[in-house]
């Protein structure tokens, strides 16, 4: 199954830049349907044997060898509130890559690979429980199709601690920048919490926005206004809802007003591919996801002095 679902993705990396995302979906143990874009996974197979340590987090339900590698399997079913799957012969597992770690999500089944305009993804409403584990959804055949934030589950499983070195602190601290507001963009809530944190490490002054609209909307509303509430240099996620990251960094380019703005694109998703998109869209620098000295250290060289 695996394989002829990966060899589609070649196909789908055409709409990169185009505000259109390639998902794989699945399901948890009912007829909900869930999404991951497709750039995050490395494989999908079969519930392989796990082993477990009585210390594991309990959303864990083992590790096993994975191509010479030890990573862990978080129970994907169990972390959104379905049963769990660990004992599920029939169980799934996709393994992912993202923020340069390696690890797998238990899930019931796996359906195909299929690509989403951006523009109909939807932060989704409080009242449907979704918690901050799912930052989109959208309508796919008519039916709900929930986005998972994968980052936030894992980050529940395994939370990762803002640390910045003494000798970025210090340069933070010495730089005389014009302007030290920024503006920060990403869907996942414990993404924007990182960020903010991390700039405030440095002394920054930070405007945070859900989506690629959003920060548009942020940006366009703040040069209407006073000269020292505008923002110097924007650091955004690549896949949002509505708007992705690509998408924001060309319509900067295109209004006169905002061109001369830095822009970073900070995202999960690494790879040349990404790479390459920076200079396509105009992007200045693309910084992996969640390196806190190389994304200050660009931060830095790219605020004006």
């Amino acid at each position: 199954m695996a394989r002829p679902l990966l060899d589609t993705v070649e196909t789908f990396t055409r709409l990169a830049g185009h505000n259109r995302v390639a998902m794989l979906l699945f399901r948890l143990g009912d007829r909900q349907g869930f999404g991951i874009n497709v750039f995050k996974v490395r494989e999908v197979l079969r519930r392989p044997r796990l082993e477990r340590m009585p210390s594991m987090h309990a959303l864990v339900s083992g590790s096993f060898d994975y191509r010479g590698q030890t990573i862990p399997v978080v129970d994907l079913a169990a972390a959104m509130g379905y049963p769990p799957l660990a004992g599920v012969d029939s169980a799934h597992l996709i393994v992912t890559e993202f923020n340069r770690s390696v690890q797998g999500f238990l899930v019931s089944d796996v359906d195909r690979i299929v690509h989403i305009d951006g523009a109909n993804m939807t932060a989704p409403p409080p009242a449907l429980g979704y918690g901050a584990r799912v930052n989109a959804v959208t309508r796919l055949d008519g039916d709900l199709l929930a986005v998972v934030d994968v980052e936030q589950v894992l980050a529940s499983v395994d939370p990762q601690a803002v640390e910045l070195s003494d000798r970025i602190q210090h340069a933070a601290q010495v730089q005389h920048a014009r302007n030290r507001r920024l503006l920060v963009v990403d869907d996942s809530l414990v993404a924007r919490t990182q960020l903010v944190d991390l700039f405030r490490k440095m002394d920054l002054e930070c405007v945070v926005a859900k989506d690629g609209s959003e920060g548009l909307d942020v940006l366009r509303t703040l040069t209407m206004g006073p000269v020292d509430e505008r923002v110097a240099l924007v650091v955004s996620d690549i896949e949002m809802p509505l708007m992705d990251g690509y998408a924001l960094t060309r319509a900067i380019r295109e209004d006169a007003s905002l061109r001369h703005l830095k822009v970073v694109l900070h995202s999960s998703l690494s790879g040349v591919f990404n790479e390459a998109m920076v200079d396509r869209v105009g992007a200045d620098r693309f910084i992996a996801k969640f390196q806190p000295d190389i994304l200050a250290t660009a931060v830095l060289e790219l605020l004006p002095a």
